[in-house]
Formats: C-alpha cells, sequence, structure tokens
C-alpha cells in the first residue's frame, strides 16, 4: 500500500514540474516576439543651454580697485614731560580738541615745592652777589687811597663774579623747575580729534609715556595694500579716484602720497598712502573707502567675463562657439580689470564664447544659447564669420571694446 502512495505521489511531482517549464517558455517566447515588434528607443542629444559673448577689441580702460580706511596723516602720541600722577583727564575718545586745550593733569604738589626751593636757593644766590658787590665798592674805595694792596681788590673782584655766577646759575634752574610745574598740564598742540586714551585718573607714569593719542583733522590718508605684482605699474597712474562706502556716488580725486619700500609680514602686500583733498571736512576718520586706479591700455584688447575662464593644467582657456557646438581655446590672460579679465590672445574679436555654464560642457558637445542673448546666437549661427559689433551679455548691452561688461 505505501508502495503505491509513493509511486503516486512521484508522478504527481513529475507532472506539476513538467507544467512549470512549458509555461516558463511560453512566457520567455512571448517576451521575445513583444520585444521584436516594438520600435527602438530612440537616442535624445544632449543639448546643453548657455550663455554667450561675441568677442570686440579695442581700446579699455583698466581699473584696479582696493579697499581701504581713511586714517589721519598726522597722529601725536601726547605724553607728560615729567613723572607723575595723573589726577584729572579732561577729554574722551573721538572729543575735538583746539591747539592750547587741556588733556590731562599731574598732581603738582612735588613739583611746586621744588620750584620753591628754587626759588629760594635764587634769593640765597642774589643776596651773596649783593654783599659781594658791596665789598667789591669798598675796597675799590680803600685801593684808591692806597688802603689795600691790588692783590686784596683782585680777591674782592673774584668774589663778586663768583656770586654773579651763582645768580645766574640759580636763576636758570628756577626757571627750569617753574617749566617743570607746567608740564603737570598737558595740552593739546594741534587742532585735531582724541584718537585713544592710554592712561587713567590715579596711574602714575613716567616721563614720556603716551597717554593720548591726537590726530590731525586736516589732512588724511586713504591707507590701502597693493598687491606685488601691480606696485610698479600703480605707480604710474595719475587717475587715482576714492569712493566713500557710505556716499558712494561721490568720487573725490586722490593722489598716490607713499608706497611703503617694505612689503606687510601678514598680508604680503605693499601699504599704499592716497592723499585726499584738504578740504574734504566732511570725511571722517576710520571711514571705509574704495580706491579705483584708471589707466588706458595701447594695445587692443578683449574684455571677457571672469565666468568665461576655464581653468586647465596648461593655463587658462575658454569654450569658442562653432555652428552650434563648443571647443576649448588656450587664451592668454593679460590682467584683471574689475570683474572681468583681458585677454591678450587665443581669440579674435566676432568670435563668440561661453560665458555661463562653461564648468559643464565637454569638446564638441552641442549647446544652444538662450533667448535672452539672440544678437549672439545669430552670430555663432553664422559662424562667427562677422566682425565685432554690438554684443549683449546676460547683465547688459554694450558695443565695441566694453561688450563684456
Amino acid at each position: 500500500m505505501a508502495s503505491r502512495l509513493n509511486s503516486a505521489s512521484s508522478g504527481s511531482s513529475a507532472a506539476m514540474l513538467k507544467s512549470a517549464v512549458s509555461t516558463s517558455i511560453v512566457l520567455t517566447l512571448a517576451l521575445v516576439l513583444l520585444a521584436a515588434c516594438s520600435k527602438p528607443v530612440e537616442k535624445v542629444e544632449d543639448i546643453r543651454p548657455v550663455r554667450a559673448l561675441t568677442l570686440s577689441a579695442g581700446n579699455v580702460n583698466t581699473v584696479a580697485e582696493f579697499s581701504g580706511d581713511v586714517r589721519p596723516r598726522i597722529e601725536s602720541r601726547l605724553g607728560f614731560r615729567v613723572g607723575g600722577k595723573i589726577i584729572s583727564r579732561k577729554v574722551e575718545v573721538s572729543s575735538l580738541v583746539k591747539r592750547g586745550q587741556v588733556l590731562m593733569q599731574l598732581d603738582p604738589q612735588d613739583l611746586q615745592l621744588a620750584q620753591i626751593q628754587a626759588g629760594a636757593a635764587l634769593k640765597t644766590a642774589q643776596s651773596n652777589r649783593d654783599l659781594a658787590k658791596a665789598e667789591l665798592q669798598r675796597y675799590e674805595e680803600l685801593r684808591a687811597k692806597n688802603f689795600v694792596s691790588q692783590a686784596v681788590l683782585d680777591a674782592k673782584q673774584t668774589a663778586y663774579q663768583a656770586a654773579q655766577s651763582g645768580v645766574d646759575q640759580t636763576t636758570a634752574a628756577s626757571r627750569n623747575q617753574s617749566n617743570q610745574t607746567g608740564y603737570a598740564t598737558l595740552v593739546s598742540d594741534v587742532d585735531g580729534v582724541v584718537t585713544s586714551i592710554d592712561a587713567e585718573a590715579g596711574q602714575v607714569v613716567a616721563s614720556g609715556t603716551t597717554v593720548v593719542r591726537v590726530a590731525q583733522s586736516r589732512d588724511k590718508d586713504v591707507v590701502i595694500g597693493i598687491p606685488e605684482g601691480q606696485v610698479e605699474l600703480l605707480r604710474k597712474v595719475s587717475d587715482i579716484r576714492v569712493h566713500l562706502w557710505a556716499d558712494p556716488t561721490k568720487v573725490i580725486a586722490g593722489t598716490l602720497r607713499e608706497v611703503s619700500p617694505v612689503a606687510d609680514p601678514v598680508s604680503r602686500t605693499f601699504t599704499a598712502k592716497i592723499a585726499l583733498p584738504t578740504d574734504s571736512a566732511d570725511i571722517k576718520l576710520g571711514m571705509t573707502a574704495y580706491v579705483a586706479f584708471t589707466s588706458t591700455i595701447p594695445n587692443a584688447m578683449i574684455r571677457v567675463p571672469l565666468t568665461a575662464l576655464v581653468r586647465q593644467q596648461a593655463g587658462s582657456a575658454v569654450w569658442v562657439i562653432d555652428n552650434g557646438a563648443v571647443k576649448l581655446a588656450p587664451v592668454q590672460v593679460a590682467m584683471p580689470s574689475g570683474n572681468d579679465i583681458l585677454l591678450a590672445g587665443g581669440v579674435t574679436a566676432g568670435q563668440t564664447i561661453v560665458i555661463a555654464g562653461a564648468n559643464l560642457l565637454k569638446p564638441g558637445q552641442k549647446v544652444t544659447i538662450l533667448d535672452d542673448d539672440l544678437a549672439v546666437r545669430d552670430a555663432a549661427l553664422r559662424g562667427n564669420s562677422g566682425a565685432a559689433g554690438t554684443s549683449t551679455s546676460p547683465a547688459n548691452s554694450t558695443t565695441g571694446a566694453g561688450a563684456a561688461k
């Protein structure tokens, strides 16, 4: 009985396996037939949208701009000419002061006592001189009557001269001590503004220690840092314009007054001072300013936005559009000009280059110029055969040499 059940079970499993195999074969054949009947998938060409610019060449004005701050040309570090204890401070930081105005005072008690002592010494010397003078006059009378010898008269003459020298010495000492007493009051020697307070009341300071800084308000400079590669070039520029951050519309003519011969050890730039006109009373110390050096380059150059450049191991390059495709063209960079770059070679006027989306391209790739750049698109479709003319960038429209901006 058991053997019959086993044989029946084996037959049933074989039948199920055969049925599953048949079903799999049928499904495979159906998929093959469907695939044979379907249309092949069309390959979509990768066309990148870009912004472009038609190049133009000409004599351009280069602008090198640096930021800085307004500083006084002369800042005096004032201190007492005698040592002592500060008892009062009369000014605050940013206080406007006049010539002769009191800034700080020392305790004058010790100086006044020394002055009294010097005065007493002067009176003693004057008394000794008067006594020596009276004796000299008496001995002159006696000598005239031949009651004393000439040697005695010479001794009295010498005593009088020594007494007179003592008076001169003590007079000078008394005047010096009087000056020392006056030095207990610190006054400003110029018209200006207080920029720093370096000592407070109650502090004991030595002679010559800086306690107050006063900047002259008449002469001012804008201090900037110039990269070492542009120092000699900017020395020759005469068109220097200063713009204040507080009033960008106001243009102030400046003059390059001084360039440091040594680079700053931290920034590695050379400190330059731009002199401002003396009548610029509305310019406050510490204001932020921008200095623009403008010069005209005699050779024709091409200006392109900084976004058009592609960095390579061999140097810089730009994507040139020709018949709807791009190719990489190495270029020679001359110098920066504001937010743009001046090119000395590698491309010619009339060519169309990519100025936005350059980092996503590859050689031979098809591109489409955005609708905003209609004039550039027309030039690109003509195969860059036209000459340089009106060009439109994403930000503005320009004609001629200023096409990049």
